[in-house]
Formats: structure tokens, C-alpha cells, sequence
């Protein structure tokens, strides 16, 4: 993700510069401490740029699935896939029993995410039950399962102050002003050889600007680690599907 890439070419224009305004390395063009600062400022400048870049509305031509038709339009989203040697029954079963000490560097990534402080068990603080279990008892609202092709979940990102509403399907279909709702499937489909192929794509859309500009931000920064535990996520459930 473009927007992404540039706050993380600020962070480290940042970092780069002030490691240079101790120890300033004319070989590649940064004699004095002055000339180090610069870079650092302009790593600031980028980083805040990214973070407070404009998004942009996308909307789904056909649909074709029943994420498509909770959620036609976003401004966010991330796809991934994976071939996996296993039938799609297999797969979908895989999906929802797979745990996320199964998953590579999930623990850690959730832990940075939160700060290391504690959490109630959930998506952020999960045990060693399966991790879509541990999902829709800590947040999260299962929207459709069409075994063993599909599985949506969703969950409110960003609300306004005051009542919130209940985390209805309506509330993902039409989301009200003010709100920023997320939605997550897995998808299953043959390969034609006796495996499947499985994808995962999470979907964002903000019903206001203060909305999008909050979850904006949010997004450009844990990017990098939400894509990570995603791959790692399709691969623990290949790995189970495959299992003899």
C-alpha cells in the first residue's frame, strides 16, 4: 500500500537523520549536522503527508460474492491468497479450527499492537481456542457462512461519541454517518486438481471524513504487521488442511 510504504520512508528518513546529526557521513552527502536535519525533517514531512493523505472510494462492478454484497464500496482493503493441496471441505474446516498459536508471529504483532498492556480475552488477546471462536466473542459479528465456500465476519472500527449501536447486518450494509465498519471473508474455490484456492481480503469503508481520517492514519501504520498476520494466517490453515 503506497500510503503505507511513505510513512514507514518518513519513520526511517527520520531515524536515518538524527543516527547522522550525531555522527554526520560525508561519503554520501551528509557533512554537517545541519544537512542530517534536514533529512529528519523531511522524513517528518513525508510521514505526516502519508498519514494525512486523501482516500479514495472503491466500489465492486459485479458482485460475485457475499462480501461483495455486504460490502460493495471501501476505501481500504487487503487481498491475499494461497493454493492449498486440500479439498474445500477440508479447507473451510481448517479455517474455522485453526488457533492462533498456529499462526507465526501472531502473539507478537498483536502484542506491539496493543501496547503490551493487557487485554480481555479477543482478537488482540487470543488463547488456544480456535481464533474465528475467539473472534466473535471479542468484537467481531459473523455476517455469512456459505460453507464451504465463504466466511464473513465484521466489526466497528471507528464510531462516534455517544449510544453505539448493535452490530446488526444492517449496521455493515448501510453503516450510519460517523462510522467506519470493517468487514473480513475467506474465500474457497476448487482448483480443478483435488485442492483449493483460499483468500482472504478485509474490506474498510468510513461514512464521514473525520471517519476516514482517523481510521486513515490507523491503517498506514499497521499495515505492514495486519498483511503479515494475514499471510501467516492462511498459511497455519494450510498447513492444518494439509495435515495426513
Amino acid at each position: 500500500m503506497a500510503g503505507s510504504s511513505f510513512a514507514y520512508t518518513g519513520f526511517v528518513m527520520l531515524v536515518v537523520g538524527l543516527v547522522l546529526a550525531i555522527r554526520p557521513v560525508p561519503a554520501i552527502g551528509v557533512a554537517t549536522r545541519s544537512r542530517a536535519m534536514l533529512v529528519a525533517a523531511a522524513g517528518i514531512a513525508i510521514g505526516l503527508a502519508s498519514l494525512a493523505a486523501p482516500s479514495f472510494t472503491s466500489r465492486v462492478p459485479v458482485p460475485s460474492s457475499r462480501l461483495d454484497e455486504l460490502t460493495p464500496e471501501w476505501q481500504f482493503h487487503e487481498v491475499h491468497r494461497r493454493r492449498i493441496a486440500a479439498p474445500p471441505s477440508r479447507v473451510f474446516a481448517a479455517l474455522k479450527e485453526v488457533r492462533a498459536d498456529e499462526i507465526a508471529f501472531f502473539h507478537t504483532l498483536t502484542w506491539i499492537r496493543r501496547f503490551g498492556r493487557p487485554a480481555p480475552p479477543g482478537i488482540l488477546n487470543a488463547g488456544r481456542a480456535p481464533i474465528i471462536e475467539i473472534a466473535l466473542k471479542g468484537g467481531f459479528t459473523l455476517l455469512a457462512e456459505d460453507a464451504p465456500r465463504e466466511l464473513v465476519v465484521g466489526t466497528v472500527v471507528v464510531a462516534p461519541p455517544g449510544p453505539r449501536q448493535a452490530r446488526t447486518l444492517e449496521l455493515f450494509r448501510s453503516p450510519p454517518p460517523g462510522y467506519a465498519v470493517g468487514t473480513m471473508n475467506f474465500q474457497v474455490t476448487p482448483d480443478g486438481a483435488g485442492g483449493s484456492w483460499l483468500s482472504t481480503e478485509t474490506r474498510v469503508v468510513a461514512t464521514s471524513a473525520p471517519a476516514r481520517r482517523v481510521f486513515a492514519a490507523y491503517w498506514r501504520v499497521i499495515y505492514p504487521g495486519s498483511a503479515l498476520i494475514r499471510r501467516m494466517w492462511l498459511r497455519a490453515i494450510a498447513q492444518r488442511a494439509e495435515r495426513p
